[in-house]
């Protein structure tokens, strides 16, 4: 995980995310229709739903009719975990221990320890991932309908099972 910079397939399987977790229950919807919806490559979509899917987060069927569904609730799922499916566990800031290089190293058994900057890097990075971890799939999808109005709720709802074709699990 990058702490600064996310790579742009955190916002497209948030979002695809997002769109899961208003399907009515059973329901799945083509990856196809998700990269769709906000006009995305289908290829990285898919890309992004398997590393989803990998992660636990969201489960597939094949065939005529399949699609993706979320694995569990949606107030079980963190946007924490959607970052971690996409960018993986590793921290974003990597020390390269350059205190021990140039005219003033620092020698070695004075860095058995993290150094003061890696620590304040790793501290804000565990402080981010902590605030991800708080907010559900369930917060954000609610947040995003009560921003629409009454017309846009109603299309979304229209698309959407138009998208998934009316199949069941």
């Amino acid at each position: 995980m990058s702490a600064m910079k996310l790579s742009e397939g955190v916002e497209w399987a948030a979002h695809a995310c997002a769109i899961m977790a208003a399907l009515p229950p059973g329901r799945v919807i083509p990856a196809a229709a998700l990269a769709s919806f906000h006009d995305l490559p289908a290829p990285y979509m898919a890309k992004h739903l398997q590393a989803l899917a990998r992660a636990g987060l969201v489960v597939s069927t094949r065939g005529a009719g399949g699609g993706y569904r979320l694995a569990r609730s949606a107030r079980e799922i963190s946007l924490s975990d959607v970052v971690t499916a996409i960018e993986g566990p590793e921290r974003g800031f990597r020390c390269q221990e350059i205190r021990r290089k140039g005219p003033c190293p620092t020698p070695a058994k004075d860095c058995a320890t993290p150094c003061a900057i890696a620590s304040a890097f790793w501290g804000a990075e565990a402080a981010y991932r902590d605030a991800l971890g708080r907010i559900s799939l369930a917060e954000v999808t609610r947040r995003i309908a009560s921003g629409m109005d009454a017309e846009r709720r109603a299309r979304l709802g229209q698309w959407i099972e138009a998208a998934q074709g009316g199949q069941r699990l």
